[in-house]
């Protein structure tokens, strides 16, 4: 059974339709991509999933429709949003503090984290004296710590430089294998997309549809030996995308 199923969802703003008809799907402990051009709608799927929009269509969660969005939900969004004037510590706590739990006890559940995300010894410090890839794994850590069922990512990486965020998408790779999150990943990045994905679906212009669905064959861990195989699912992806031609789905041999 999947964990999500999105069946002909819609979604128009006054007179202008911008989630066309969408359904999909992602499995528990599967990491999926959501890709397309920018203005497809991509991020206002997210607002509907998690409540801060409403759409027509199904959104099914462990089969039952979705009423409780947050909590199933953690959300990291592209920006970090850290707050300026919080320590580190303090930043990756205020999901737990939100949800209600107590100030001590949440650092408590923090703490031995930050080993783990990179961040060992940057507890005291503030976020603008980190840089911009520690910053975005204090802003997973203050995800993940909610223990929600499943991760949505809207471009966590959009903001980095070029180095930093191939550094970054290895990193999170590398934590997805090791905690086998449910993740679902919104980016405009096909090299992304590629990487860090078990299946891709690809969005239309708006109003968004689904034009393809990508199973990706690349073995785990991801690394440089299977960059030709890569090279050729990316390829196929920006043609999809410049030749937009729906389809029910299709599997990359």
């Amino acid at each position: 059974m999947s964990r999500l199923e999105l069946r002909h969802v819609r979604k128009a703003f006054g007179g202008l339709d911008v989630l066309g008809d969408i359904s999909l799907s992602v499995g528990a402990g599967e990491f999926v991509s959501i890709l397309g051009p920018s203005g497809a709608g991509k991020s206002t799927l997210f607002q509907l999933l998690t409540g801060a929009e409403h759409g027509e269509g199904e959104m099914l969660f462990d089969g039952m429709p979705l009423d409780d969005h947050g909590r199933h939900f953690a959300f990291m969004p592209q920006r970090d949003a850290l707050m300026p004037w919080r320590r580190i510590l303090d930043n990756t706590t205020l999901g737990l503090e939100v949800q209600g739990v107590k100030r001590k006890a949440a650092r408590a559940r923090v703490a031995p984290l930050f080993a783990e995300f990179g961040l060992a010894g940057f507890e005291r410090h503030f976020p603008a004296q980190l840089s911009g890839g520690m910053r975005q794994r204090a802003a997973l850590l203050r995800t993940v710590v909610q223990e929600r069922d499943m991760l949505l990512l809207d471009e966590p990486f959009g903001a980095l430089d070029a180095l930093t965020r191939a550094a970054m998408q290895r990193w999170l790779e590398q934590m997805w294998r090791h905690h086998r999150w449910t993740a679902l990943l919104i980016t405009h990045d096909v090299r992304e997309a590629v990487f860090l994905s078990d299946r891709i679906y690809v969005l239309s212009a708006r109003p968004a549809r689904v034009l393809r669905e990508i199973r990706v064959p690349l073995p785990r861990p991801r690394d440089p030996s299977a960059a030709q195989q890569a090279g050729a699912v990316e390829a196929e992806i920006l043609d999809i995308l410049l030749n937009p031609q729906p389809s029910k789905g299709h599997d990359h041999d």
